[in-house]
This record gives C-alpha cells, structure tokens and sequence, in this order.
C-alpha cells in the first residue's frame, strides 16, 4: 500500500484484484477509496505519481493498470502491456520528464512507457534481457540527477539506466550488488550529501568566487544476504559502495532474514539521513547517519508476527507506512519526547482467499 497527504489529511489507497461486482466509490468525506483494479491476479504494487491524480498498479497478469483518481471516485484508464512474466513494480517519473512510467518483471526486463495523449501509452524503450533473472525492483532517481532508472535483480546485480536526450538513447551500468539477490532499491533525495561551496579569496578589489561541488547520486539496496547496502556514484561516473559501516558496533538491531523493501526518507536537513528497512523477520528498522562519514545506526520501530513486505514515506518524511503479512498496514510517527517510533492508525482488509492477497516477488534462484 502507498498513501499520499492532500489537503492536510491523510488518503490511504489500497488495491484489490477484479471481483464479480465493483467496489463502490468512496464519498468525499471517506479517508479511503478501495479500488476494483480489474486485474486478473495478484496485484504486487501500487504507485501514485507525482501529483497523486494517477495511480499505477502491476500484477500476476503480467498487465499494468493505470487508474485516474479525484475527488474520491476513480476510473481504469489504460491497460499496459509488454511483459512475459508477472509484474512485481512500478516507479513514476518525476512530471518534469513527462507522463513517464517503469516497470519490472519476472522475465527479466525493464519496461519504460509513456503517455502520449491522455489515455493513449506506448513503449519508450524496452530493456529485454536486462538481468538474467527476476527484476524485483524498480525506482526512478530524483529529477535534479536527470532521468535516471534503477533496477534490482535476482541475478544479484543493481541496473543504472540514465537517458542520454542528445541521442535519445539509455545507457546501462551494473552495480555488483548482493550475490544472493536484490530485492528491492531506493535513492536518495536531492541534498542528502549536500556539499557547500568552497569560496577562494581572489586578489584585492576582486569579489569572492564560489564554486559548487555538484551532488552525486547515490543508492541503498535490500538483499537477500539480510543486509543494506549503499552505493554513491563517483566524480568519474563510477560507482562504488560507501565503505561506512552499515551498522554501528553497539547498535543491537539489524536482520536475521532477506531484506524485503527499503526506502529512504525525504531529506529534511542536509547530510542527515533516514532509511527504512523491512524484512521476513517480522523487523522494521529505521537506519539514521547523522553525517556522511558517521556510521548508519539502527532503531526497531516494532517486530511484527509476520513478514513484512513494503515500507513509504509520506511527502514529508514524518509518517512511515508498513504493510506487512497479516494483511494490515500501518502508519508510524516519531515520538517528540523519546524518540520511539509509536502507530498511528492501523487499516485493516478484509478477510480474503489467498490469491486476494498483495504478494511481494521471491526473488528467482541467480543463475
């Protein structure tokens, strides 16, 4: 499940396969709106774009559908297809690009499409044969690091795709990740490894010049080894994983199954950064690096009976939502006095046969 925040109040959007009869529509004043997906199997994820009109679910049909939603009613709008395999996720690009959204299957590929005219989508560019196995992941960078893709795989590897609109065309690197499996990626936000100008003092009677060092993308990853791992391209393009521990070594919390979903948080102030992990275990950790050279600190927000498959944050970073196995999801603050993480809200679905069920991917055995 993923929520977005309009209008101060908080809009929880869940999705549920095609039943005999549509779910009704939510009255204005209802804080959530059940929405008949009319796929005709397990619906893996959902995603709202940017401005929280569009809503883009993917499923065991190996179909995508993309519903418009305002004013607590909704439409099925387009049906997107391509993939030979089930479709385990989608990632919105930022509007700045265009109506622009990816897709990752089972098949191994990663699928780009585009909506041209309202209702009328096609294919941009499709990576067939990307990875070798199963693609559980996918997320787009932020906007100010240009129309960049990440792609999680089975097959152990993390795929960089970054268009070149010169030529029009997508340029692939590999990140050699977890050799077990990836199963999930997230960036990070612009301005979490802000770099301040350094101002040079020219000779009398001449101003000050201030150069800025640009902000280089980085990345965490969720393995299948039961640990995160954080990438950060270099100046020379490159990419290499942070050599700061992961866990500091009085910290008592980490992993003991395949990380799930991670998700870093909206950067609030600069250079202090936030992730949230979710694992098998039943664990969901909040990750917390207080500068760029600290080590990444560990904090359980509950340890729940069950799985746990997906983490989001809110726009502004202050709520996490959980969706774990025992088919609730879960909303979370930090607490002002302690620091502990305390629910908010708990939305519970209703009692359903399994295949009704938002199953997350096991990542395919590497080859």
């Amino acid at each position: 499940a993923k929520f977005v925040e309009r209008s101060g109040r908080l809009n929880l959007t869940m999705a549920t396969p095609m039943t005999t009869t549509a779910a009704p529509a939510a009255a204005p004043g209802d804080e959530a709106l059940y929405i008949d997906t009319q796929h005709e199997d397990l619906v893996h994820d959902v995603q709202m774009d940017f401005y929280g009109a569009k809503l883009a679910t993917c499923s065991s049909d190996r179909t995508i559908k993309v519903c418009n939603v305002a004013d607590g009613s909704y439409e099925v709008s387009a049906t997107l297809q391509g993939h030979e395999g089930p479709v385990w996720q989608v990632s919105w690009a930022h509007p700045k690009f265009g109506v622009i959204l990816a897709s990752c299957s089972f098949d191994g590929s990663v699928l780009i499409h585009r909506e041209s005219r309202p209702r009328e989508w096609t294919i941009i560019h499709a990576a067939r044969q990307l990875h070798e196995s199963s693609v559980n992941g996918v997320a787009f960078a932020p906007h100010e690091f240009g129309l960049l893709l990440a792609a999680a795989s089975s097959d152990g590897r993390v795929s960089v795709l970054q268009h070149d609109p010169s030529n029009q065309t997508w340029i692939v690197d590999y990140l050699q990740d977890c050799p077990m499996g990836v199963n999930a990626v997230s960036w990070a936000p612009a301005g979490s490894y802000y770099q301040p100008p350094s101002s040079s003092i020219a000779a009398e009677g001449e101003s000050a010049a201030a150069e800025q060092q640009p902000e280089l993308p980085s990345l965490v990853t969720a393995g299948c080894d039961n640990t995160l791992r954080f990438w950060q391209r270099t100046m020379s393009g490159e990419w290499a994983q942070q050599d700061v521990p992961q866990c500091s070594s009085d910290s008592k919390y980490s992993h003991s199954d395949w990380v799930r979903d991670v998700s870093w948080a909206p950067s609030l102030v600069p250079n202090h950064n936030r992730v949230a992990s979710c694992s098998e275990d039943g664990q969901v950790l909040i990750w917390t690096q207080e500068s760029p050279t600290q080590p990444w600190t560990a904090q359980l927000v509950k340890q729940f009976d069950s799985p746990v498959w997906r983490v989001s944050w809110s726009a502004t970073g202050h709520i996490l939502a959980v969706s774990s196995g025992d088919s609730s999801v879960t909303l979370w603050k930090e607490g002002l006095v302690d620091g502990t993480w305390i629910p908010m809200e708990t939305t519970e679905e209703a009692p359903a046969p399994t295949d009704s069920a938002m199953v997350p991917p096991p990542p395919a055995p590497s080859n």
